[in-house]
């Protein structure tokens, strides 16, 4: 039987946090799906050879380097995981996909909407597969919230109003980082959060925004220089934004994010209208699913709360009961488990590098609409 398992070699560029969560994910896929492609940790890359000497070490990784394009030459790689700030995105997806290697690229896509486009060219000209790292939408609490929508539960989809909020940012007293530059990391909450409720909408609603009027505001204009701490940085990318929507499908929505919202953790809450009713999640909630038809008896009508459980896929893989939840990691697992059956299979992953990049065009038109302040179609 040990045969006929394939292995597949990966490489992980970043050892942050969600280099982490990759590895971790890597190590732990076969145990929890089975059969399918079995990854082996061949080489992890961070910009410190210590750092990656520790990662190599506490991960299980064969190897270690600091210097990325090894990854990119190396033969025994066939997977890379892009764990590097957004500015690197592009090089090191199209320098992969070029090498021939499947690449696993965290979101967003890129620095801008030109270099997404070039991901997505570099993608066509390969039959490799793609992934961008929207893992929220792999939560069997939210697919099966996809399935409920596109098997007619709650009718015909007229809305969907979400927020991101996460407090990373709010200590207005807390140091200047890449993530506040502009040139370093591209836009602030756009791309940092706002994308992933833009994941969650176009996947949920079966149809992509189609026409945006948004603001952004810059909260805390000056950090402290943590290189000097009697100066200050300025930051130049967007604490804060809002958006009216259009969907394709004539839906209309609501869309909001910020980085300095004290008290939200992961403050991922989205709800979906129908004709018939109404579908809510909260990511702090994220084995919670909250359900509204108009179906229900009057006399006992009201939202029913699903715990996610074995009857939505793939929750049995990991457990064999309701309630016991899952976790982050999980789901980064089960979004891994989607992009080794794309390989295997020749199927495609969603979102690969072709869908991501409509994820893109909404963010370059969200920042623009709210700096012409008018009505833009994607």
């Amino acid at each position: 039987m040990a045969d006929r398992v394939r292995t597949i070699g990966v490489g992980v560029i970043g050892t942050g946090f969600i280099g982490k969560a990759h590895s971790i994910a890597y190590s732990a896929v076969s145990s929890v799906f089975g059969a399918g492609l079995r990854p082996t940790l061949e080489i992890v890359c961070d910009l410190s050879p210590e750092r990656a000497a520790d990662r190599a070490a506490d991960l299980g990784f064969d190897r270690y380097t600091d210097q990325w394009q090894e990854l990119i030459d190396d033969p025994g790689v066939e997977l890379i995981s892009i764990c590097a700030p957004n500015a690197l995105h592009r090089d090191m997806s199209v320098a992969a996909l070029e090498a021939g290697k499947h690449v696993w690229c965290e979101k967003p896509m890129a620095m801008s909407l030109a270099d997404a486009e070039d991901m997505v060219t570099a993608a066509r000209s390969s039959s490799r597969k793609t992934i961008v790292g929207y893992n929220y939408i792999k939560n069997p609490a939210v697919t099966h919230a996809q399935r409920l929508i596109s098997d007619g539960r709650i009718g015909r989809v007229t809305g969907f109003h979400g927020r991101y909020d996460v407090d990373n940012e709010a200590d207005e007293n807390q140091p200047y980082s890449w993530r506040l530059s502009r040139e370093r990391s591209g836009t602030g909450a756009i791309a940092d959060i706002l994308s992933h409720l833009l994941s969650v909408a176009h996947f949920i609603t079966g149809s992509e925004v189609s026409n945006v009027a948004a603001d952004i505001d810059v909260v805390h204009r000056h950090r402290p220089d943590p290189t000097d701490s009697s100066a200050s940085r300025e930051v130049d990318n967007d604490d804060t934004v809002a958006a009216l929507v259009h969907f394709a499908n004539g839906a209309h929505g609501t869309l909001g994010a910020s980085r300095v919202n004290w008290g939200r953790k992961c403050g991922l809450r989205w709800e979906v209208h129908g004709s018939r009713g109404t579908i809510t999640h909260d990511q702090e909630r994220l084995n919670e699913l909250r359900l509204f038809t108009a179906e229900d008896d009057p006399s006992i009508a009201g939202f029913r709360t699903i715990l996610t459980g074995p009857e939505h896929p793939p929750y049995s893989a990991f457990l064999p009961r309701g309630g016991h939840t899952l976790g982050y990691m999980d789901v980064k697992i089960c979004e891994l488990h989607q992009l080794l059956q794309a390989i295997e299979n020749n199927t495609r992953a969603w979102p690969d590098f072709e869908a991501a990049v409509a994820i893109e065009r909404v963010m370059d038109q969200v920042e623009r609409s709210a700096l012409d302040q008018r009505w833009l179609q994607i």
